[in-house]
């Protein structure tokens, strides 16, 4: 088979004289021969084009002192270059990133190859190729710069969907604006403030941070609005405030405030100088329609300043950020419309003889939302006392509308009622959803029977799935009265069987606690460990005076708490 291709292409030339001189001086590759020492022995034409220099003007030159240049063209120490190197050692190398010096002064980027030309085991040389890699130069910046840019945008949009992610975990103003200024600083900027408007026609600066948390002593400044600032507010914080305008301001260094400009002026001026500001952000919270407030960012390194990019971004911050403010403080007002309702609500308490009765209604912790717990005690025709303790399901505002409509039922249904409390929550839970929109709800109806200054005193109860009473002795032992448990309201069917009632002696100098899940529920704690808890430090007040009492077991709340509490206690006499 071999001689038949032979016979078809003709003879190989490889071993004629000049073959090999004619393949290399044809390449389109340049190429370099250098001896031992590293001098150049031959150059082919492609390198003469690419090094515009003659092959005789190199011939005996050391190749590296002649060619080899860092980018910026100084000489690249001997021990650095990758060519001597090879030429040392008698091994192969090759490099996508080098220079050379060409012969018009040009410093020309190439991609190289190195092989040493043995013979006998023995270094005689070694040949170089090298090609133009300008073209491949730029497109890795090119494609760099882009992956740099498409990095940055990808890290922009991380950032605004974290502060969006958590922004929405809290109701509470200053806790987001506190939130947001942490995570701008240091990943976008290295100062930000956010200013608001306030109902009184004030701008007030309530969150700053810098480098370490550092507040530079701006936070809790304040100034006129930009409606009441006067003529001639145009300052980057009034253009935001009153016209709902982002500005980009890249070299704050320079930029000097005139006089009379107004206290916006001096405001974002003055923080601005404080800082060292290079460059600065500054955008509305919320939209045109609805801002309430601004929020600059600042760059204090000149050499990276803001640009519009960054503009962008920031203002999309901004926009979110005011939705934010603006649900942040509709739930302000709503909460203290509910708390105020609620307080409202829970009528004063009677003085039944020498009997005592003290309460505690404690609104959720800020940030949580408001809740249906109520308490109640009236006296009844007959003349016993009765106590009510009651939770409607639901943390929010709903669920205070619910106890709005149902608290006030128990005292119509049992105020001539004379029998087990039983049956008056029969009739409740009958009634609760025609005449309300409560859907589920505990609650505990109690009598106090006994005469109201002699005693003895009796306690007889009934539970629609709440917690249990707490019953404290002046002997020491406390117990949690856990029978008269029934299902909760809303759940039980109508004409079932009854409600379970039960009753219980009232010592002399003994201490009754009812309250709601909140004293005994928190997150992350069972509830047993709560009775448990409320138990011990309840015990151990025992002998306070009863408002003390009240406000102590209030004050050992576990911290987390995320629920309201009421609580109603009774005293009986020694």
């Amino acid at each position: 088979m071999r001689d038949a291709v032979s016979d078809d292409v003709g003879p190989w030339p490889a071993d004629g004289p000049g073959f090999w001189r004619q393949v290399v001086e044809r390449l389109d590759m340049a190429v370099l021969v250098l001896d031992p020492a590293g001098r150049v022995i031959a150059a082919n034409p492609a390198a003469e084009r690419l090094l515009s220099r003659t092959a005789a003007a190199m011939r005996g030159a050391d190749a590296h002192d002649l060619l080899h240049r860092d980018a910026d063209g100084t000489r690249v120490p001997r021990d650095r270059c990758p060519m001597l190197h090879t030429l040392a050692e008698g091994k192969r190398a090759r490099g996508e990133s080098g220079t050379y010096l060409r012969g018009d002064g040009r410093l020309l980027a190439v991609s190289w190859s190195a092989s040493p030309l043995m013979e006998g085991g023995s270094v005689r040389g070694m040949a170089l190729l090298f090609t133009d890699a300008t073209g491949d130069r730029r497109v890795h910046r090119e494609r760099t710069a882009r992956t740099r840019a498409l990095e940055d945008f990808n890290e922009r949009l991380s950032l605004v969907a974290e502060i969006t992610e958590v922004l929405g975990q809290t109701l509470e103003t200053d806790e987001a604006l506190a939130r947001l200024v942490c995570l701008l600083v240091p990943r976008l900027a290295d100062w930000a403030a956010v200013d608001l408007l306030t109902g009184s026609g004030e701008v007030h600066r309530v969150a700053v941070t810098g480098p370490e948390g550092r507040d530079a002593g701006f936070q809790g400044r304040s100034a006129p609005a930009p409606e009441e600032a006067g003529q001639g507010e145009d300052s980057p914080l009034a253009r935001a405030l009153a016209g709902g305008e982002s500005v980009l301001q890249e070299r704050v260094a320079t930029v000097t405030p005139a006089a009379g400009h107004g206290p916006l002026a001096a405001l974002h001026s003055g923080f601005l100088t404080a800082v060292g500001a290079g460059s600065a952000v500054t955008v509305p919270l919320g939209a045109r329609d609805r801002i309430t407030g601004a929020l600059t960012v600042v760059r204090t390194d000149p050499a990276h300043p803001f640009d519009e990019s960054d503009l962008a971004s920031v203002s999309d911050v901004g926009r979110r950020v005011g939705v934010v403010v603006d649900n942040t403080r509709r739930y302000g007002r709503q909460r203290a419309v509910a708390e105020a309702m609620q307080h409202n609500l829970l009528a004063p308490l009677p003085r039944p003889g020498h009997l005592r009765l003290a309460a505690r209604y404690q609104p959720a912790p800020a940030g949580s939302q408001v809740g249906g717990d109520w308490y109640d005690a009236f006296t009844l025709k007959d003349g016993a006392l009765a106590l009510v303790i009651g939770d409607v399901v639901g943390h929010d505002l709903t669920a205070a509308a619910g106890m709005a409509q149902l608290h006030g039922i128990p005292r119509s249904l049992a105020w001539d009622h004379t029998g087990p409390p039983g049956a008056v929550v029969d009739r409740l839970d009958a009634a609760m959803p025609v005449i309300t929109t409560v859907p589920l709800a505990t609650l505990i109806l109690a009598r106090v029977e006994g005469d109201r200054d002699t005693g003895p005193w009796t306690l007889r109860w009934t539970s629609a799935g709440h917690p249990p009473p707490l019953l404290l002795s002046l002997d020491g032992t406390a117990c949690y009265l856990e029978a008269g448990q029934g299902l909760l309201l809303g759940t039980g069917p109508v004409g079932g069987p009854g409600r379970p009632d039960a009753t219980h002696p009232l010592q002399p100098g003994s201490t009754l606690l009812l309250y709601t899940d909140g004293l005994v529920e928190t997150p992350g704690s069972d509830l047993g460990t709560g009775l448990d808890r409320l138990r011990r430090h309840a015990l151990a007040l025992a002998h306070e005076p009863l408002d003390r009492l009240c406000g102590k077991v209030l004050a050992h709340l576990p911290p987390g708490s995320t629920d309201d509490v009421a609580l109603l206690a009774l005293r009986v006499p020694s």
